[in-house]
């Protein structure tokens, strides 16, 4: 592939919740959340770090079997769909590799149990404490660094990351990501209903390329979850029609659904907003 992109984005994790590796649902994939964007340098920034790395780890292992690899890891917040492929994300097992976590600074004196003063870190920290996990996250030989972030932009070459608030149980937080005029908006983990949010988020997507929008219930079973912090595919169109983008790309997708019914919430969904997609474990786009 030639380097004449601004960057290619990757789905190594698309499900909610809990990992779902059942037959039935291997067409859109069971693994929880986890988006690859790929620079024309080989530069790797990876948003989420659920089961879905995994798959990711082992193959930048691959693909760069003799190089010394720095990641930038964006999480959009700490339950454990989004994290719980950390203990198994191969890169952290190499010395001669270097991990950059990020997330949104935490309040102050939040997670002091694992003896950092550095919120994020200790969020990581916890889950791989004993007894949860045999190894401790301190032993891992990668090179870890905790960056805590402010919710403005940060760039990266021609790469710029902006953080925004997100409705949803604890601390979260979507990304833009752009590179000259390429945008792809993640905005996982989102109940709609929130005013203030629900103009943020429309704000930030607008014109985007592609938005990635948690739709993780059918409007009939959103009824029986709310405050949860989920939201559905029908106002995931709406917030795509709103804020005019080019693609729409259902995410965060219920452990319950099957790749049948998830086909059927697809064809209802382009009903009402018609360049919808159903994101899917391995697609990519190249912008």
């Amino acid at each position: 592939m030639g380097n004449d992109f601004r960057f290619r984005m990757t789905f190594w994790g698309v499900r909610g919740s809990t990992p779902t590796p059942q037959i039935e649902n291997l067409n859109y994939g069971g693994n929880t959340c986890c988006l690859e964007v790929r620079l024309p340098n080989e530069e790797v920034f990876i948003f989420d770090a659920g089961t879905g790395v995994r798959n990711l780890g082992d193959s930048l292992l691959e693909e760069f079997p003799d190089q010394k690899l720095t990641l930038k890891v964006f999480l959009t917040h700490f339950h454990w769909d989004h994290i719980q492929g950390i203990p198994f994300f191969q890169p952290l097992y190499h010395a001669e590799n270097q991990v950059i976590f990020h997330s949104v600074a935490f309040p102050e004196g939040q997670y002091r149990r694992c003896g950092s003063n550095n919120g994020l870190e200790e969020a990581l920290k916890i889950q791989m404490a004993d007894p949860y996990f045999p190894i401790s996250f301190d032993s891992l030989p990668a090179k870890k660094e905790f960056i805590q972030i402010d919710p403005e932009p940060l760039k990266f070459g021609n790469l710029t990351i902006t953080p925004f608030p997100l409705n949803h149980p604890g601390q979260t937080f979507g990304y833009r990501i752009e590179s000259e005029g390429a945008v792809v908006v993640y905005a996982t983990d989102l109940e709609h209903g929130h005013k203030k949010l629900d103009r943020v988020l429309r704000e930030v997507s607008e014109n985007a390329d592609l938005l990635i929008f948690d739709s993780q219930y059918t409007p009939e079973d959103y009824g029986k979850h709310r405050k949860w912090g989920h939201s559905t595919w029908l106002e995931a169109c709406r917030a795509a029609s709103d804020a005019k983008v080019k693609q729409l790309a259902l995410f965060h997708h219920h452990p319950s659904y099957d790749d049948r019914k998830f086909y059927q919430i697809i064809q209802k969904a382009r009903g009402e907003f018609e360049n919808t997609i159903g994101s899917q474990e391995g697609w990519s786009l190249i912008l």
